[in-house]
């Protein structure tokens, strides 16, 4: 059984990978600062938290649906790169992204889809070992994915969700809304470092990166609204 997501493992990965972390934020920043069009659209603690995963988990197949200009991609093909294996299939609507990942990182690690997911389930890889979402936040996609996409991934399959809780609780009808069910549903429990959801967490978290010199932004977001998940074992 994979290791529950939580805040005594987030810290720990924090503590395993912090130099390597220490460096990709460095290069971060300055792809940031040398790319003036480059918009992130992942706040530093949940991008951290990806690449951490990431680490851990040395996934083979990772699946990005949504990747806006490609600031989270970059992050997740640093892990990937780290771990000296693993390919990123990324489906977009928008090809934004491919004009700013770095070219030494895409390089035979990244595969970029341009169209809508749910019409290019051709392209995903035949077993999926990671899957980030950050794409439309509206409830019938929502729908989609949490009924003809999970339901294809293996049991403890790690999950991320962006934009779940930029609030304490999930407006009705939303991504998040559709999600939230989905979870208690399933009887699934998940992470966050929201703020707003679970301002606690996110301050032990800022008091540890403090602690080990992660403290300076990479941009100016603080919201970190995304969730963590492992996919639960079928009942039997």
């Amino acid at each position: 059984m994979p290791t529950t997501i939580d805040l005594d493992h987030i810290r720990h990965l924090y503590r395993t990978h912090r130099d390597d972390l220490a460096r990709v934020r460095d290069q971060m920043r300055h792809h940031h600062t040398t790319n003036p069009h480059l918009r992130p659209c992942t706040d530093d603690i949940e991008a951290e938290i990806t690449y951490l995963l990431l680490r851990e988990n040395t996934p083979a197949h990772t699946v990005q649906i949504g990747t806006d200009h490609g600031w989270s991609t970059t992050w997740i093909l640093s892990a990937l790169r780290d771990n000296g294996t693993g390919h990123l299939h990324s489906f977009d609507t928008r090809d934004h992204a491919p004009r700013h990942v770095p070219a030494d990182l895409a390089h035979t690690r990244w595969t970029f889809t341009h169209g809508d997911v749910r019409t290019s389930t051709a392209h995903l890889p035949p077993r999926t070992d990671h899957l980030h979402i950050n794409a439309t936040h509206q409830g019938w996609f929502a729908r989609w994915y949490l009924h003809h996409l999970l339901p294809t991934l293996p049991p403890h399959t790690t999950v991320t969700v962006h934009d779940v809780f930029r609030r304490h609780s999930t407006p009705p009808f939303t991504e998040g809304a559709h999600v939230m069910a989905w979870l208690t549903t399933h009887t699934t429990g998940f992470f966050t470092a929201s703020a707003a959801r679970a301002p606690h967490t996110h301050r032990a978290l800022r008091e540890l990166k403090e602690e080990l010199g992660l403290t300076t932004p990479l941009h100016t977001g603080h919201h970190n609204p995304a969730i963590y998940f492992r996919l639960p074992a079928p009942t039997p």
